[in-house]
């Protein structure tokens, strides 16, 4: 699922785009949710999780000394170097100053006497197509950060995640190398879903790369590489999988 945040500091204004979003994703049945709207920059950076591909509705003449919507982009573009940037203001002869700040904004969105969310659920409509065309669907790539270096992996590839013996760290394995980023199981479990089972404290393994296992001994095995089985792991794989393996 792509994720959505909108930041524009006039109510009415926010209030009109996330309707219109929600909206056009029901109809459409887009793999996408509005997760945060936001009256802030603060607000909004709060709540991106770093690493996830998102689309972002961004008000340009933000009210705060800090931030307006192109110093907002660019830090957005730093978290989130593929994510999609739409521009709402009304001023349309700003555009080239996205140019200046390199960011690659995928379209502007005028306020005028014209009711906005239109006009917003028509820019989705072209990201929604846009997306679809590229080889790799944004929600099937894993981000990571490890130091000031980005990477993206995609899903397909990854064989399990384990917990790392530094705290607050967890190696991500694929059938080639292993990856040691910052970041929690819990917090994997809960970005990635059914796709994943939590088969130990210390593991949380793709469900589709478990090859064999082996309950009574409390291991299974993923990619060739051997993953331990809790008590609780237990019941989670047989209830995914359908029985004992």
């Amino acid at each position: 699922m792509i994720e959505i945040y909108l930041c524009d500091d006039e109510d009415a204004v926010r209030h009109q785009i996330q309707k219109a979003l929600e909206w056009k994703i029901f109809v459409e049945n887009y793999d996408m949710k509005v997760v945060q709207s936001a009256a802030s920059a603060r607000e909004l950076l709060d709540a991106v999780e770093n690493g996830r591909r998102g689309i972002y509705f961004l008000d340009v003449e933000l009210k705060d000394e800090k931030w307006d919507g192109f110093r907002l982009g660019c830090e957005l573009r730093r978290r989130d170097p593929h994510g999609t940037l739409v521009y709402i203001t009304s001023y349309g002869d700003l555009a080239w100053r996205t140019f200046q700040y390199h960011l690659e904004a995928f379209d502007y969105i005028v306020k005028g006497p014209e009711p906005i969310g239109p006009a917003a659920a028509q820019c989705l409509e072209e990201i929604h197509a846009r997306l679809l065309e590229e080889h790799q669907d944004p929600a099937e790539m894993f981000t990571l950060r490890i130091g000031e270096m980005v990477r993206h992996v995609p899903m397909r590839d990854i064989l399990f995640f384990e917990t790392a013996s530094a705290p607050h760290h967890v190696f991500l394995h694929t059938s080639g190398s292993r990856m040691d980023f910052l970041g929690s199981l819990k917090e994997l479990e809960a970005q990635l879903g059914d796709s994943f089972i939590r088969t130990h404290r210390a593991y949380l393994v793709a469900a589709d790369k478990i090859e064999a296992v082996d309950l009574k001994h409390n291991k299974l095995w993923a990619g060739g590489r051997e993953c331990l089985i809790s008590r609780a792991g237990k019941a989670k794989l047989r209830k995914k999988l359908g029985g004992d393996r």
